[in-house]
This record gives structure tokens, C-alpha cells and sequence, in this order.
């Protein structure tokens, strides 16, 4: 087992440029800390590059760290790491599982260029719990391995497939397998719970501007949820969640 101390050891450095897309895109790696998520990780060993531990942070006697890399570091080096506030002194360093390719299910969830990590990570949880077949990034969004989507998703993203691929090939491709697509949107919309899905995707888009015309166009129909207030909309991730349990419920 390593032991690192300083804060200017170079393979800290290094690990360090993983909280930046750019280092991750270089690398093929990405960065998990806390206990949750470096438990979820170590159920995918294959995906684990490499365990940091800090001094005062044992682990866990339920954990199995046989075939894994672990090295002990300082609390200097783990405050120096950390991208919280309060680190609980627990790293993993993981690959990127990358694909483009659509898998094959019944369910899915498609992301328009949302920006927001928060947004992004709830989705990929709330289509998780859903039991979502995978959940497909468009061009235009967030970095999967963002450390905020990371957490907000608790480890949901090993247990189904995040594709990134262009959503109109992804659309096509659905339609072509008899999968409808439900588009997201204000006009020529039709209230959601009047639509009774078996297999189904949905598109839900950016924050700011929702789904591309372009892309909404191509649906197999577009949905809306009624507002019974006096907001204008809802947050994206809590729309995904009532439409992903909605179309769920009857696949």
C-alpha cells in the first residue's frame, strides 16, 4: 500500500486535474469522493483505477478493496483534493464507460442540452429508480462525469447506460424499433395523462429554452403538464420524474 504525504507529490498533481472535463477527456478518467460513492464504485471493480484514503477515514469492513489499487494520503492531501466543503477523506478513481451506440430496452430518457449538473445527475437517479433502460445525453449538455452531476446522481450511472449520441439519430433509431417518442413542450402539446404508453422514450430539453423545434418535429407526439399555480413551468428533473413514473407504470 502507498502512503503520499505532500500536497506537491506529482501523481496528486495529476489527480487533481480530474475535477476539469478537459483532464477527463485527455485521461479517460474521472474522480468519485465519499464514502456512497466509492462504495457504489468498488461493485464495478473493472471500473475502479485506483482507491485514496486519508489517515483518519478506515474503511469499511464490508468493503472488498482485493485487486484494487488503495493508497493512504495525508489529511493535508486530502483537504487538497476534495471538491466539498466538508471531505469525508475518500477518493476513487474510475474510467469513463463511454459508448455511443443505443442499447437495446423499452424505456428511455433523452437530454436536450440540459446544462445544469444538478438537473442532470437527479435524471440519471430518478431514471434509475424508474427502472429506465438507459438514459441517452444529447450534443449541447453537461459532463456526465461533472463531480455535482456525480453526486447528485449517487452512483446511479453504474447501474444503467449513459449514452451520449446525437438525439435526432436517437430518435430516428427509437422510432425505427416501434419505441414512440414523446417530446416535451408548451404548444401543440397534448396533456400527458391522456397518453397511455407501453414502450416509450421521452425528451425532456434545456432548462431555459426546453426541446429544439427541430427535434420536436420529429416526435412521435408531445406532451405537456398542466400547471394548476401560478408558475410558469416546472423544474426539468421534477417534469422528468412525473412523466418517467407516468409511462413506467403502464410499459
Amino acid at each position: 500500500m502507498n502512503y503520499i504525504q505532500s500536497v506537491n507529490n506529482t501523481h496528486i498533481k495529476q489527480l487533481n486535474k480530474l475535477w476539469t472535463k478537459k483532464e477527463r477527456d485527455k485521461t479517460g478518467l474521472y474522480m468519485l469522493e465519499g464514502f456512497h460513492l466509492v462504495e457504489e464504485a468498488l461493485r464495478y471493480k473493472d471500473q475502479v483505477a485506483e482507491i485514496l484514503l486519508s489517515e483518519e477515514a478506515a474503511v469499511p469492513a464490508s468493503w472488498n478493496v482485493d485487486e484494487v489499487d488503495v493508497t493512504m494520503i495525508s489529511e493535508e492531501v486530502a483537504k487538497r483534493l476534495s471538491d466539498t466543503e466538508n471531505g469525508q477523506g475518500v477518493f476513487a478513481v474510475c474510467r469513463k464507460q463511454e459508448t455511443s451506440e443505443l442499447p437495446e430496452g423499452t424505456a428511455f430518457l433523452l437530454l436536450d442540452a440540459v446544462q445544469d449538473p444538478g438537473n442532470i445527475g437527479t435524471m440519471i437517479r430518478t431514471a434509475e429508480a424508474a427502472g429506465i433502460d438507459a438514459v441517452i445525453i444529447g450534443h449541447g449538455s453537461g459532463d456526465v462525469y461533472n463531480p455535482k452531476v456525480l453526486r447528485s446522481a449517487q452512483g446511479s450511472h453504474f447501474h444503467l447506460p449513459v449514452v451520449t449520441m446525437d438525439l435526432l439519430e436517437a430518435a430516428a433509431e427509437l422510432q425505427h424499433r416501434d419505441i414512440p417518442v414523446f417530446g416535451t413542450a408548451l404548444e401543440g402539446a397534448v396533456d400527458y395523462r391522456t397518453e397511455q404508453a407501453g414502450p416509450f422514450a421521452l425528451v425532456v430539453g434545456n432548462e431555459g429554452s426546453g426541446v429544439r423545434p427541430e427535434l420536436l418535429k420529429q416526435t412521435t407526439k408531445n406532451v405537456y403538464i398542466p400547471i394548476f399555480g401560478k408558475s410558469e413551468s416546472l423544474n426539468v428533473a421534477v417534469a422528468a420524474g412525473i412523466l418517467l413514473y407516468h409511462f413506467r407504470e403502464n410499459n
